[in-house]
């Protein structure tokens, strides 16, 4: 996923910003990241905000990158962190400059505007607070028990809107705000878009997938 990123910034030399907020206990991406560019021509950094801020200005080290991944972790938690950190706008005017944005897991739903989280625990809650880069709302680990069910539960209730839901090893590529193409990595990745169905259960309608080599 990062490689298709770094490509899509059309730079030779990238920048490449890795932000592990969701789960700074976990940076084993940001080494395997580091490692797998070094001597590329790719310029890795990572911004980390525990116990603070380990660059003097958050704001423009995530304005000054071409691409920034996010990791995984607690979405909630993450995004409630960059608001107090004043980090959700520059996010928002990274996209609108053209800044090639991405993640995993966690580092994918808080792009949209609304999820199904494990933030509150195990059992899966509909979250409506997401930054709203994209609209609608989106399920990452669809194929994961109870997922599916459940993200198809709320959509139906209302909690959550029409939306997105991949499996694992499908990467959604947007271009503005538009759906672009769905990369899988393997033959039982994919990826469905979910609408609701007034008076029974939500749609899900499979988008086209590409194969891609990893």
């Amino acid at each position: 996923m990062v490689t298709a990123m770094l490509a899509a910034t059309g730079r030779s030399r990238p920048r490449l910003c890795l932000v592990p907020t969701g789960d700074e206990s976990d940076l084993h991406f940001v080494d395997a990241a580091q490692q797998a560019f070094a001597g590329t021509g790719v310029e890795v950094s990572c911004l980390r905000l525990f116990p603070m801020p380990n660059v003097a200005d958050p704001g423009d080290l995530l304005a000054s990158s071409d691409a920034i991944f996010v990791g995984g972790g607690s979405t909630a938690n993450m995004v409630a962190i960059w608001r107090a950190h004043r980090l959700d706008a520059v996010l928002g005017e990274a996209w609108r400059s053209g800044v090639v944005l991405g993640g995993s897991s966690a580092g994918a739903l808080c792009w949209f505007q609304s999820g199904l989280t494990d933030s509150f625990g195990p059992q899966l809650e509909p979250w409506n607070d997401g930054l709203g880069v994209l609209v609608g709302s989106f399920c990452p680990h669809y194929n994961r028990h109870p997922r599916r069910s459940r993200y198809l539960e709320e959509v139906r209730s209302g909690a959550l809107p029409a939306g997105l839901a991949c499996s694992d090893g499908a990467t959604a590529h947007f271009v503005g705000s538009e759906l672009a193409e769905v990369l899988v990595e393997s033959d039982d990745a994919g990826a469905w878009r979910v609408i609701p169905n007034p008076g029974g259960s939500p749609a899900e309608v499979p988008v086209d997938l590409r194969p891609i080599d990893i």
